[in-house]
């Protein structure tokens, strides 16, 4: 991608609380369209890596920029150009979501007509019209992550950043905040910190996973489920005799690492060599055996696999 594209560059960015290093020499560049999943088990540093682009932290050592301003030496200029909702998201609890936006809509210089508007498209995108009006205190957990989320959008800017944006959301509000990403992501680079592996290939075009303050991964949602030891794997269930036959013409093939059979014996498991796609010559050995099975399926890389296996400390 051009340079212009580049919206987010982090380079080396560190952070040490004492002799504690929390993040270390992170480094990646986001572009304009793309959503990356920023993942990792839990005390990773992926928020303390977000609170330092976002300006909440000071930095220990490199550096990071938002569209182009340094985000220590051009803080202003860097923070509106971002949308930023922090985990856990805090609010003014006796506000009302509707006291709470415009409050917000005026921090962000906006007035009058126009300020109005903002808050009225920032409601009705995330559906609090239920409780625009009501204390902020009194809200559910996942309403009040939905006016968090709000404020983050207010001001449509050109970078989100944004810290478990889905949790405490029932799966009708996940659907409705992934689409709202996905229909925003076009002109804005967003990313997105998360411990629900299923946010990765729903709405993530890339995916950077850390551990211990390191990056470990760095790819395509398609690249991590590839890591895993069943990608491409097929199961084949039976509806009666011809196990052991299919077992033995499965385990011929030079592709197939190994056949296992499930506890009730009703299902074969082919495991591939380095992923290789065998789908095709399973299919083609079932029908020249012209033994009677009920499915045969390419199973779901098992994305907590592959985090099991990329992350150290998990």
């Amino acid at each position: 991608m051009a340079n212009n594209d580049v919206m987010i560059t982090i380079n080396g960015l560190t952070k040490r609380f004492g002799s504690l290093t929390a993040v270390d020499q992170v480094t990646f560049d986001v572009h304009k369209g793309e959503v990356l999943g920023f993942l990792g088990p839990n005390g990773a540093g992926k928020s303390t890596t977000m609170k330092m682009l976002t300006g909440y932290l000071p930095i220990t050592a490199g550096s990071a920029s938002i569209c182009g301003f340094d985000v220590v030496t051009q803080q202003l200029e860097a923070r509106r150009k971002v949308g930023y909702l922090p985990e856990g998201a805090p609010l003014y609890g006796d506000m009302t979501p509707a006291a709470f936006l415009g409050f917000i809509a005026e921090v962000r210089g906006f007035s009058g007509s126009e300020k109005a508007d903002r808050v009225e498209q920032a409601r009705k995108k995330l559906g609090l019209e239920p409780v625009f009006n009501r204390p902020i205190e009194t809200l559910s957990k996942g309403f009040k992550r939905r006016v968090g989320l709000a404020q983050a959008i207010l001001h449509d800017p050109d970078v989100l950043i944004l810290d478990e944006p889905t949790d405490g959301l029932d799966p009708n509000q996940k659907h409705q905040v992934r689409e709202l990403i996905a229909e925003m992501s076009a002109d804005k680079a967003i990313v997105i910190s998360t411990h629900i592996l299923e946010e990765v290939p729903a709405v993530c075009t890339r995916a950077v996973l850390i551990d211990a303050g390191k990056v470990v991964f760095d790819g395509s949602p398609d690249q991590l489920a590839e890591r895993s030891p069943t990608h491409n794997a097929v199961t084949v269930r039976l509806t009666g005799n011809g196990r052991d036959a299919l077992k033995s013409a499965f385990e011929e093939l030079p592709d197939v690492d190994r056949v296992d059979v499930s506890d009730d014996g009703a299902k074969l498991i082919v495991l591939p060599r380095s992923g290789a796609p065998i789908i095709d010559k399973i299919s083609l050995i079932v029908r020249e055996k012209g033994i009677d099975v009920e499915e045969v399926y390419v199973d779901r890389s098992q994305l907590d696999d592959v985090f099991r296996l990329l992350t150290l400390n998990g």
